[in-house]
């Protein structure tokens, strides 16, 4: 690896086994600078041969990644459309291309993982959750939207669809048990046994011919992934919604309450999410940018792969 990070700190820590920390303070939002260095990441990563697996997880005990900076969707938009081209100007589809690496992506999650956060999660091949304190959730139905970057596609895929319409319509939080019994992740285990636990298996998938790992990932995710017009379609209805009134209102209200800050909200935003919003037309001033962007929605092209 020669790229230098901002929000990232990568190292080799076993042969073919690569660790990548999300460190982008204050609290790990997925926001232009780390979607910045999360492309050059797939890029890199795509053209390179001697990674294997990479595991990804974060800096933040408290925090994997809780969900996108609401008050710069169109710039972070921008950064993940270097990716592939205009017409896949999506965080989905950034997503989409990370789980279509001939490498095997493993999710090592402490702290909440919400939003785009879990949608980063479920790109990748595999998850594993720290019982005590990983927390998951979809919270986009919560605040207006749906989720734009996959999570529909995915969570439909793993949870079957009764339980993925609790995960997404109720958008509430799930503790690292729950989500293992749902099938949000692989396993949920003591936090002291979480990175033995996954170092042992990359080290043990990286060992592996090369070959047939990457072969039996191919043939598992064209049994199992969606589309990318699936993603594009969602990622279309995401930046649809985000700009209605009632998304509007009910995002302003958060903000009011302390969103994007570290604090109880934060914390506790699956719960939070479910009050009743009675402020119907107040906007939030931060959020003008993602209102007043013109051109044309994400995915225009309706990409095929």
């Amino acid at each position: 690896m020669t790229q230098v990070y901002r929000t990232l700190r990568v190292a080799a820590t076993d042969q073919g086994v690569l660790s990548v920390v999300i460190d982008a303070p204050p609290m790990n939002l997925v926001g232009p600078e780390l979607v910045r260095d999360l492309v050059s990441l797939v890029g890199e990563l795509e053209s390179g041969l001697e990674t294997r697996v990479v595991v990804l997880e974060s800096a933040d005990p408290d925090y994997f990644v809780p969900h996108v900076d609401l008050t710069k969707v169109a710039e972070y938009t921008a950064e993940a459309a270097k990716a592939g081209g205009p017409g896949d100007a999506s965080l989905g589809m950034l997503w989409y291309k990370l789980s279509e690496l001939p490498v095997v992506t493993i999710a090592k999650l402490r702290g909440r993982a919400r939003g785009a956060g879990s949608e980063l999660a479920l790109a990748c091949d595999m998850r594993f959750a720290a019982r005590e304190n990983a927390i998951l959730g979809q919270i986009e139905v919560g605040a207006g939207t749906l989720p734009g970057a996959g999570g529909v596609q995915h969570l439909a895929r793993l949870l079957g669809r009764g339980r993925a319409m609790e995960a997404i319509l109720g958008a509430d939080d799930f503790d690292a048990e729950m989500a293992e019994r749902y099938g949000w992740v692989n396993r949920a285990l003591p936090d002291a046994e979480l990175d033995a636990f996954v170092a042992r298996l990359a080290r043990r998938i990286a060992s592996f011919p090369a070959d047939a790992v990457r072969t039996a990932k191919r043939v598992l995710n064209e049994l199992t992934m969606p589309g990318a017009d699936a993603i594009c379609a969602d990622a279309r209805r995401f930046h649809q919604l985000v700009i209605s009134d009632a998304a509007q209102a009910r995002t302003a209200a958060l903000f009011a309450q302390g969103l994007q800050t570290r604090g109880p909200l934060e914390l506790d935003l699956g719960d939070r999410i479910g009050a009743p919003v009675t402020d119907t037309k107040t906007r939030h001033p931060g959020l003008a940018r993602v209102l007043t962007t013109k051109g044309d929605p994400p995915c225009v092209s309706g990409t095929t792969r």
